[in-house]
């Protein structure tokens, strides 16, 4: 049986040469042949050449796709689901926050237990800024409220899956992706194992605060029109406490008279009504945009160089 290890990788040259050996250990103790693919995501540093070097001494385990840019971890999963061949196929980050002493019950649990998918979540995020954390556990926490599409706290991009699994994540090709999401839309017989948080072993983090950010709002817009819901409900308060506001003016005035008559009702109905337009159409545009995006079919990745095995 041959398992498909795919490790997306930006600016990892520290870690690449730690992350295949620790790995390596670990699946001499399985029954597999192994297939290392890693995802140059348009590093800055000497990434590639360090996976280039693995490569001429594994020419026939370890491959590599290095994109013409970074288009982002999300393009990186895609590319390594496309390129690997393998029976099973595992997804791992190279700075050995994942833990590869899982992948022994992880191969257990699809080949005895039955599983088609077995991922894995944090019990903790013990080691990481207090506000990282803190935001972090909100958005699972909301997703799990407002999506349908259901999100462990804590799931992490680590797991196991089998090849039905990843042909179907395969046809869904959109431009957008999040693929906790999707890896979690295709339904399937899965289960999770949980861990505490691993330091990094060397390196630093390509994730900045921001960009955590930005890839919450991406995977709560993909996965959930409560954006939507929100801003018609919103809609529907205005121009309830707009009538409401008006109605005590009146009153106000017709008791005590106005000595600045329209000019207070007038400000507070452009303010209240202007400020709920402007949010109101930023999150439908956020919404026109993702279909904007999806429309063009811009190939997700480019790659720029791999090795000629891995051709498909």
């Amino acid at each position: 049986m041959k398992l498909s290890i795919i490790i997306p990788c930006l600016n990892e040259e520290e870690m690449i040469p730690i992350f295949f050996k620790e790995v390596a250990s670990h699946l001499e103790q399985l029954p597999v042949v192994p297939e290392y693919i890693f995802i140059d995501d348009g590093s800055t540093d000497r990434t590639l050449a360090e996976i280039k070097k693995l490569h001429h001494q594994y020419p026939d385990q370890l491959h590599f796709i290095s994109f013409s840019r970074n288009f982002g971890k999300e393009a990186a999963i895609y590319a390594g689901l496309q390129a690997s061949t393998g029976d099973l196929v595992c997804l791992m980050d190279a700075d050995l926050q994942d833990p590869p002493r899982l992948l022994k019950e992880m191969y257990a649990l699809i080949t005895e237990e039955g599983y088609d998918c077995v991922g894995t979540k944090r019990t903790n995020r013990q080691g990481e800024p207090y506000f990282r954390s803190f935001f972090a556990n909100r958005f699972y926490k909301l997703m799990q409220k407002v999506s349908k599409t259901p999100i462990e706290l804590g799931e992490r991009d680590f797991r196991m899956m089998t090849r039905q699994v990843v042909d179907s994540v395969l046809t869904l090709t959109e431009y957008n992706r999040f693929s906790k999401g999707l890896f979690n839309w295709v339904g399937f017989k899965k289960c999770y194992l949980s861990y505490d948080n691993q330091e990094r072993v060397a390196g630093e983090t390509s994730w900045s605060f921001i960009g955590l950010v930005k890839y919450s709002l991406e995977a709560l817009i993909d996965f959930s029109d409560m954006p939507l819901t929100f801003v018609s409900l919103l809609g529907i308060g205005s121009c309830v406490l707009s009538g409401l506001a008006l109605l005590f003016i009146i009153i106000r005035t017709l008791i005590n008279g106005d000595p600045t008559p329209g000019w207070p009702s007038l400000v507070c109905i452009i303010l209240f009504v202007g400020g709920l337009q402007l949010l109101s159409l930023g999150i439908v545009g956020k919404y026109i945009s993702k279909i904007f995006l999806e429309t063009k079919k811009r190939p997700i990745y480019l790659i720029r160089e791999r090795d000629k095995v891995k051709e498909k």
